[in-house]
């Protein structure tokens, strides 16, 4: 399936990277990555969206991968939630949104601003994350600021954070995860910045939330792995508390990063929610 490779202005100075693919003017569905991650991680998502009939944008969040760093260092939630507002409406009508770790705290904002979607994807993210999960994550997005001496160096990064992952043979896929800077050293390529902004509010997201009505009509489905330190049991209750109608797919021997542990399972349970909550004709 053809991938195009948009820009989409955003902000003053700010442009969004997105890779498109299937037929413009089918049902839309927007995926949006994890933070420290890039659209990368949803290559074959995106490829078997479009097959099923879908038009997918599959987009950089503002500071990662190809898409522009906030000249100010604002990456408060609210701002990339009106990113993904406009990166939306690149889509036609109806709209799903699918969203990992940050990508779906940002959808979830985005459909209490007015982004309503006719689908809800969250995938092993909820408003209330089991707090070791997170230290963990921000533990290492902080760690190595001088880069590294190679990818090898950066694997090894990667190996000793997520053990349970087999380290791939091929390294060459971390290229679009990492640059080569002037000084010889590789470095992740997303702002750093973005780790000490402290624009973030959840508890007005929370507010917002409990406050919103898409809740009780919009079909929304967690994606949940079962080795998550991210989503714990109290996680799920909650936000079925907020989302009475919530579904639930499982993905054993899968961790926070679900579609990267068990990407054919991951991409069944999303194609086959979408094409009961937004069927792909329309």
């Amino acid at each position: 399936m053809h991938t195009e490779t948009i820009r989409i202005p955003v902000a003053p100075g700010v442009e969004i990277a997105a890779d498109v693919a299937g037929r413009m003017g089918a049902p839309t569905v927007v995926l949006g990555h994890g933070g420290g991650q890039t659209r990368h991680s949803w290559d074959r998502c995106e490829q078997q969206l479009a097959g099923a009939g879908y038009y997918a944008i599959n987009y950089d969040l503002r500071g990662h991968g190809d898409s522009d760093w906030s000249p100010d260092g604002d990456y408060a939630i609210t701002t990339r939630a009106a990113d993904l507002i406009k990166v939306a409406a690149k889509g036609s009508a109806p709209v799903a949104l699918v969203g990992a770790s940050l990508g779906g705290i940002t959808a979830l904002l985005a459909a209490c601003l007015g982004l309503e979607p006719a689908a809800l994807v969250l995938v092993d993210i909820v408003p209330k994350m089991a707090p070791a999960g997170v230290a963990k994550i921000r533990g290492f997005m902080m760690a190595s600021p001088d880069g590294f001496a190679s990818i090898e160096e950066a694997a090894d990064a990667i190996s000793a954070y997520y053990p349970d992952r087999p380290r791939p043979k091929d390294l060459s896929g971390l290229n679009k995860n990492l640059r080569l800077h002037p000084d010889g050293r590789y470095r992740w390529h997303w702002d750093q910045r973005m780790m000490s902004d402290t624009r973030a509010d959840p508890q007005h997201m929370l507010a917002l939330l409990d406050a919103a009505d898409w809740t009780d009509r919009v079909p929304t489905l967690l994606v949940r792995g079962m080795k998550s330190d991210i989503v714990d049991e109290e996680g799920v209750a909650d936000l079925r508390r907020r989302i009475p109608a919530l579904e639930i797919a499982d993905i054993s021997g899968a961790g926070h990063m679900v579609a990267g542990d068990k990407n054919d399972e991951f991409n069944a349970a999303v194609i086959e929610f979408l094409t009961r909550a937004m069927p792909p004709q329309g």
